[in-house]
């Protein structure tokens, strides 16, 4: 259980005004999770970098600003895009240069409850995570050691360097820490699944099923129809990298001959080929192509490949293989989920609800005039 008495990091999130907090410099500390979002379980917070206003205002800024790259064109927001849930809508990122990325951009959401980010599981915390794009040469091609080098010859940058951490030294570190301590605050907790679970929304009667078929592990010998989908993406967060969970699956998108690194190209365990992080699915419906690669298109099609695509392999996981609502075995030995047509349109219905209008339109995470 991690810091559970930390700083009430949620601050522009809530929107607190200057009359509801006439202090707002004072670093706020309360009981943490609030008993508004308890239903999200603990949260993945440092002690060494504690959420502020100022840090946060200083990260938004930093995120919005394409000096962050060598050629001065791509900032974070150039792959994470508010109105798309912080993707970008392409297969594949486009980098400095026009360099296409090997991966797609992944949603930035409720990543303060995720201990695994990045596809490949190799950055563990949003500090971590930052280095990467800016020193990787396709993507901002630029180390924070340099971006601090900038920043601290520009004319506002030095002062709110100091407003939110003490001094006005830029350094690789602060950067990382302001960018880290902005994307904290991008929480996701409005949608119509969260009015449900606070029963301030009375689903419909496909989303219901859908919600159902979401969360139950198929047994056919038992008659107990499921959709297979809530073991991999957890609890309310849909997501698989929470607490205690790595979160990385090998989804059976590739066979043996044309299996991904994945988590392998981190760990170089064998075992690990082809696993990658499996992301929350909120606003899902925001935010395709899917996929690590962008393959699919369309919900439709994401289902239909757990359904009737799944590709065997030797890392392919078990809570794929284990599950099917068929209890005649494929005499090809082939994996068939084996939904009905109506129960892939109630999990899409249920996965339609993760959508959060407030979540895409709150102009605390959108960039600063």
């Amino acid at each position: 259980m991690k810091n559970k008495f930390i700083l009430l990091l949620f601050l522009p999130f809530f929107a607190c005004t200057e009359k509801e907090n006439p202090n707002p410099k004072e670093e706020l500390r309360g009981n943490y999770p609030t008993s508004e979002l308890l239903y999200f379980g603990d949260a993945n917070l440092p002690t060494d970098n504690i959420t502020t206003y100022e840090g946060i205002e200083l990260g938004r800024k930093l995120f919005y600003d394409k000096r962050l790259s060598s050629d001065q064109t791509i900032s974070c927001a150039s792959c994470h895009k508010q109105e798309l849930a912080f993707t970008d809508g392409k297969a594949k990122s486009i980098g400095v240069n026009n360099e296409e990325m090997p991966v797609s951009a992944m949603s930035l959401v409720n990543l303060t409850w995720n201990n695994r980010l990045t596809w490949n599981g190799k950055s563990t915390t949003l500090e971590q995570q930052a280095f990467l794009p800016m020193k990787n040469h396709k993507e901002m091609n630029q180390t924070a050691e340099i971006t601090a080098q900038i920043l601290s010859r520009t004319e506002d940058y030095p002062a709110l360097f100091e407003e939110a951490f003490g001094t006005n030294d830029i350094t690789a570190q602060r950067i990382t820490k302001a960018l880290a301590q902005f994307q904290r605050i991008l929480i996701s907790k409005n949608s119509k699944y969260d009015k449900y679970l606070r029963a301030e929304y009375q689903p419909t009667q496909s989303e219901l099923r859908g919600i159902q078929l979401f969360f139950t592990h198929p047994n056919a010998e038992q008659g107990i129809r499921g959709g297979n989908c809530g073991d991999c993406h957890l609890g309310s967060l849909t997501s698989g990298s929470t607490l205690g969970f790595e979160g990385l699956h090998n989804n059976g998108l590739d066979n043996d001959q044309n299996l991904k690194d994945g988590l392998f190209s981190v760990t170089q365990n064998r075992f690990d080929k082809g696993k990658f992080r499996t992301p929350s699915l909120r606003n899902i419906a925001l935010t395709a192509p899917y996929m690590h690669d962008g393959r699919f298109q369309t919900l439709e099609e994401v289902i239909e490949h757990y359904d009737n695509g799944i590709q065997k392999s030797q890392t392919l996981s078990s809570l794929i293989t284990a599950a099917s609502n068929d209890f005649i075995t494929d005499p090809n030995g082939e994996i068939h989920l084996a939904l009905t047509e109506q129960e892939k349109k109630d999990i899409i219905a249920f996965l339609e609800m993760l959508t959060d209008q407030e979540f895409i339109t709150n102009p605390n995470f959108s960039e600063p005039k």
